[in-house]
């Protein structure tokens, strides 16, 4: 995100190219002749939502989902692996959009147009509280981990950062959303806010230089007391955490 507000802010936009069958589907081929000659008036970001405001009052709307990135650089360059879209500018420079998966998906929003992407608080807003994490866990009866990854109950907190902001919290991903009492709820805010500090500037998957804590190190010893770190299945996704520093039950 940090690549897309830098290097597409107030550029004017020559062409966008989508390179992906899935992504030509959703978009017409007249919609995106249009874009031509488009400024980018400010990017904004939503969860893995990422909205580019045109002057004209349009918005582009990219939406990440399992993963994605962007690629900066010349418009001759060669494409990267798994490339799937291009942003091009008047200036010569190119963005391209990465996305291994192929699950991303991009639209056009005309001017004055409501979205509504039905997210919940932004898990970078200094503005959301441990109370308000706190009331919207107490309604949630599953257990915590699938609850983090409800858009709707908290946007931009992935896979990833669930399981890793659950270890530093020392909160067992079982355990049900509403056991949490205020104490593990404010560690789990701050668990919250460190992870995503951590990750800012980088792509906290990919990048060497940041060693996960907890996620995919099943049978590795955590780094904190030395116990082998397990792998469950919830909700379809990897889960990863200690045994021992993450209890599954109130008061263990």
């Amino acid at each position: 995100m940090t690549v897309l507000r830098r290097r597409a802010k107030g550029r004017t936009i020559e062409q966008v190219r989508l390179l992906h069958p899935a992504l030509r589907r959703r978009i017409r081929p007249a919609t995106l002749r249009a874009l031509r000659g488009a400024q980018v008036a400010r990017v904004e970001r939503r969860g893995k939502h990422q909205l580019l405001h045109l002057a004209d009052g349009r918005v582009l709307h990219v939406h990440f989902r399992m993963n994605g990135d962007w690629v900066y650089g010349k418009r001759d360059a060669p494409l990267p692996r798994f490339a799937r879209a291009t942003i091009a500018f008047d200036d010569g420079t190119r963005l391209v959009l990465v996305d291994s998966r192929a699950l991303g998906t991009m639209e056009v929003h005309a001017a004055g147009a409501e979205l509504d992407l039905g997210l919940g608080p932004d898990a970078a807003d200094r503005g959301w509280t441990a109370a308000a994490l706190g009331a919207a866990l107490a309604i949630r009866r599953g257990p915590i981990k699938p609850a983090l990854l409800d858009q709707k109950l908290v946007a931009g907190l992935g896979n990833i950062y669930a399981a890793e902001s659950l270890w530093r919290a020392r909160i067992g991903p079982t355990r049900r959303a509403d056991s949490l009492g205020d104490t593990e709820v404010r560690a789990l805010r701050s668990a919250i806010a460190a992870v995503l500090r951590r990750a800012t500037g980088s792509r906290y998957t990919d990048d060497d230089t940041i060693a996960l804590d907890v996620y995919d190190r099943a049978g590795l010893p955590c780094r904190r007391c030395r116990t082998a770190i397990e792998r469950i299945v919830q909700a379809g996704r990897s889960t990863y955490f200690c045994p021992k520093c993450q209890p599954n039950s109130v008061g263990a």
